[in-house]
């Protein structure tokens, strides 16, 4: 009995063992299956990462590119002109820096002016590309350049200085690219070049106006004369004043003789000299700066002689260097004067002047304006922005009513107008008179 009970629990747990074996293995399968299919899940939501990521990618990448894009637009509109290509572009070729800054800077007064008035022509908007000659002829030169190679302008405006001119006018005549001088008034400026016009009187005309005024006004009959050797402007002036001078009264009129370099600051030595002949008059034009010293130097040693000069002194520079001394018998030639309009032109540029800047107007400003005008009414007349198209009109012009006066070019270029005579007097420039020129 005890035999078979204990053969029976034996198979009892043996049945038992395997009946539970299955079991256990049926348990632990659906915990394997799970696992896959949880791996099956993560592969799964593994490329959907990657393509949410990759479409996050692709919708930042069109983002990147709409900026590249628009900085693209952005230069080649600054770079390209408005309404592709649409407009006329104006070189101003001044002095903006150096010894002949203040000519420059008030000479485009007149041209921003000008602008304002008239920014258009033939449809067209007008754009001024500005460049500084820095008062220096090698400078002068490579801006010249700039303008014709690099900025392609259809003209140019300036320079004052007629040896900044003259040392643009090669690149504006092998270019051919029309320039107007505003004030360069040496004949070496337009002679030779067929590209170079100006709007101001020349020099054999004022430097007769002012031998002239020494002449008949002051009753002079001897005279000295200092140069500035460095500016063309200077040497030639004196030759025309001296030519005239001598015309009336003879060969030894002039009693000294005497020069200096732009730049220089002492005078005492040159002064000296001339102070020894005792002249009626000393006729020394040249840039404001040094000349304002000089006539201040002058007083100081006792020189009472009238100080005589061109239009390069109307600066507020020129007042402000010399101090009280230039108060004492200091006379100029001038292009315009505020004290006189010559016309309905004038009237209007001095009042539109005054309200865009809070001061009267001086002559490199009104000539600034009439250099622009004068383009524009070649433009016009011409019916056309090509360079050589403007060019022949410009040589055409004849009996244009500027702020200045009445401008004719003649067969150089150059235009054939009065000068006025200013006196320097209570730390102002004061009218004197008006001279024509011969017929």
């Amino acid at each position: 009995m005890k035999k078979v009970l204990t053969l029976l629990l034996a198979l009892i747990m043996i049945i038992g063992v395997v009946a539970c074996a299955p079991q256990e293995k049926k348990e632990e399968a659906p915990a394997k299956e799970a696992t896959k299919e949880e791996k099956k899940e993560e592969k799964k939501e593994e490329p959907a990462k990657t393509e949410a990521a990759s479409e996050e990618k692709k919708e930042e990448a069109p983002a990147e590119e709409s900026k590249e894009e628009k900085k693209d637009e952005e230069t080649k509109a600054e770079a390209a002109p408005a309404e592709g290509g649409d407009v006329v572009k104006l070189g101003v070729f001044e002095p903006f820096t150096g010894a002949s800054a203040s000519g420059g800077e008030l000479t485009f007064e007149g041209i921003e002016l000008a602008l304002e008035e008239v920014p258009e022509v033939l449809g067209k908007k007008i754009e001024l590309v500005k460049v500084d000659n820095k008062s220096e002829q090698v400078e002068a030169s490579n801006a010249a350049q700039r303008l014709v190679d690099k900025d392609k302008v259809n003209a140019v405006i300036g320079s004052y200085g007629s040896s900044l001119s003259i040392a643009g006018g090669t690149a504006f005549k092998d270019g051919k690219i029309p320039a107007v001088g505003c004030s360069p008034t040496n004949p070496a400026v337009t002679l030779g070049n067929e590209y170079y016009f100006r709007v101001c009187f020349i020099d054999p005309f004022q430097g007769t106006v002012m031998a002239n005024f020494a002449i008949d006004n002051l009753k002079a009959k001897t005279a000295a004369t200092i140069k500035d050797i460095a500016q063309d402007y200077s040497v030639g002036l004196i030759k025309f004043f001296t030519d005239a001078f001598k015309a009336v009264n003879g060969e030894d009129s002039i009693v000294a003789e005497a020069s200096y370099k732009t730049g220089d600051q002492d005078f005492t030595s040159q002064l000296n000299n001339v102070k020894q002949k005792n002249p009626d008059v000393i006729f020394c034009p040249g840039n404001y700066g040094e000349c304002a010293l000089m006539i201040k130097q002058a007083r100081d040693l006792g020189i009472e002689a009238p100080m005589l000069g061109g239009d390069t002194w109307e600066s507020p520079d020129f007042i402000s260097i010399g101090g009280e001394n230039i108060n004492k018998e200091v006379y100029f030639s001038s292009h315009f004067t505020a004290e006189k309009p010559v016309n309905d032109v004038s009237k209007a540029f001095l009042e539109k002047y005054e309200n865009k800047f809070g001061k009267k107007a001086n002559a490199f400003a009104a000539l600034g304006y009439d250099a622009y005008m004068v383009i524009i009414d070649a433009i016009k007349r011409a019916n056309s922005v090509e360079p050589q198209a403007i060019r022949d009109a410009l040589a055409k012009t004849e009996g244009f009513i500027g702020a200045t006066g009445t401008i004719s070019l003649d067969e150089n270029g150059d235009a054939v107008k009065s000068a006025c005579i200013n006196q320097v007097k209570d730390d102002a420039f004061v009218y004197l008179t008006t001279v024509e020129p011969k017929k």
